[in-house]
């Protein structure tokens, strides 16, 4: 990331990082008017929580099944708060709909450290930036909590509407007519927005979502030293001629003393293998391009961005069950390993055509091959040379990201 990104990131985070009055009133003026008038609902604690009202709402929320059309998918199922608030199991998409067998397109990020992330912008020099969704398109927490809520592979709702007369049913409407207001649910879109709403004010309430207590924090606060091992991966992280993934994944406190996000949330474009687990690759027309497509419009014509993916946190990437946006690694050290040997060792990660060469960077289309990273450590190698780590340094390095997992106890 160059140092005007830095900038930028520093500014966005500062300005992001106003007081929860101050922001909370601009949230709710954003929200507009509506039957329950809640623009002048005021956020107040909810008794024992530590939460507001409205984050003691989204937390409900999150986890009720009742809202999807199986009735049995909510939020937490495929963000368990119990695996980082990220998918559970090791399948490369998630199954949803009625009936709980539609097959998604991409792997479940986590929802972990989001509320710092800044709305979507291109950077000075060109780079985008920001966002919400592995492909950025949604500027708020508050907007990505939209889609899965009406995607047909995922909670299925035929509209706002239909959300709305679930929600009815729920066993906390009356505290949710409190908060904002009797007629809320007269109006189906004033009504689903404070579902969105309350739902961004649980993820950035709630410590659960951010707690900074993984042993590096605690390492960087000077409490545990770390193991020899983790210390040997650390510097292979950060080493630009090695690892290289500081590039991306800042393990630094920044300037104004914040813990580390382990993201530029800039966005990359890295080859990763097609993965045939995925129901949609078995027509081969189908690609999945990111920034421009084909869940993301706006940037279409942007045919530089094709296959490019946001940077997501690295912070409790020991708990992921799967890699990448398409899910294609099912290890961490797998995952490690392709960094450093996509192009000194291609068979290893692609498949081969007639001639037994390696079909390197098989799923973006011919035309958008050129926009993978081809020229940054340790993306930079070829066939017949060595790879920027060995085995054993991708090990250090995997020791490493494991001391990103939070909720660590000294032993």
């Amino acid at each position: 990331m160059s140092q005007n990104n830095v900038a930028a990131q520093i500014r966005v985070r500062k300005k992001i990082g106003l007081p929860l009055a101050f922001a909370m009133a601009g949230l709710l003026a954003a929200c507009g008017g509506g039957g329950g008038n809640s623009a002048s609902t005021p956020i107040t604690p909810a008794p024992d929580s530590g939460l507001s009202q409205v984050a003691s709402l989204g937390k409900k929320i999150f986890s009720d099944q009742s809202l999807s059309a199986s009735g049995k998918q909510s939020c937490a199922t495929c963000h368990n708060p119990d695996n980082a608030h990220a998918q559970s199991n090791d399948l490369a998409v998630q199954l949803g709909g009625a009936n709980l067998d539609v097959p998604g397109f991409r792997a479940v990020p986590s929802l972990r450290y989001l509320n710092l992330t800044p709305a979507f912008f291109f950077a000075s020099d060109g780079t985008p930036t920001g966002g919400f969704n592995r492909d950025g398109r949604a500027n708020t927490l508050a907007d990505q909590s939209q889609r899965p809520f009406l995607a047909p592979h995922e909670m299925a709702n035929g509209g706002k509407a239909d959300v709305i007369v679930k929600l009815k049913q729920a066993a906390y409407v009356e505290e949710f007519r409190q908060v904002f207001g009797a007629a809320i649910l007269d109006n189906s879109d004033d009504a689903f927005n404070r579902i969105q709403l309350a739902l961004q004010q649980y993820q950035k309430e709630d410590a659960e979502f951010h707690p900074y207590d993984s042993k590096y924090d605690q390492f960087l606060a000077g409490k545990v030293p770390l193991e020899a091992a983790e210390l040997r991966g650390l510097a292979l992280f950060n080493n630009p001629t090695k690892g290289n993934c500081v590039a991306c994944h800042l393990s630094a406190k920044g300037s104004d003393g914040s813990s580390p996000l382990f993201t530029d949330f800039t966005f990359d474009n890295l080859g990763v293998p097609r993965n045939p687990a995925i129901a949609a690759t078995a027509d081969p027309a189908y690609y999945d391009l990111g920034l421009c497509g084909p869940d993301r419009t706006d940037l279409s014509n942007r045919s530089e961005l094709c296959g490019k993916f946001k940077v997501p946190t690295l912070r409790n990437v020991a708990t992921r069950k799967v890699f990448f946006h398409n899910g294609y690694f099912k290890t961490l050290r797998e995952a490690v390993s392709f960094y450093v040997k996509r192009d000194t060792n291609p068979e290893l990660w692609y498949p081969a055509d007639a001639s037994g060469v390696a079909q390197k960077f098989n799923d973006l289309p011919e035309q958008y091959r050129k926009n993978v990273n081809v020229t940054e450590v340790p993306y930079n190698r070829q066939p017949n040379m060595p790879p920027a780590l060995s085995d054993s340094e991708v090990d250090d390095v995997v020791q490493f990201l494991g001391t990103l997992t939070d909720g660590y106890k000294a032993q």
